[in-house]
């Protein structure tokens, strides 16, 4: 994911988005707990993601 694309969703869309987000992630430790992940780097991918639309979410907040 990109930072234009999340700077270009709405407050609604990020929430969303997080929430998907948190699920993948969820499952990603699970597979990796048990050894059946096969994209290794999707987990890093996953939490960076998850870094950058909690930012973009909490300045869109603070400029409210």
């Amino acid at each position: 994911m990109k930072i234009d694309d999340v700077r270009g969703m709405t407050p609604d869309q990020l929430a969303e988005s997080l929430l998907n987000l948190k699920k993948e992630q969820f499952n990603l430790r699970f597979q990796a707990a048990t050894g059946q992940v096969e994209k290794t780097h999707r987990s890093n991918e996953v939490r960076k993601d998850i870094a950058r639309i909690k930012t973009i979410l909490r300045a869109k907040q603070a400029a409210a």
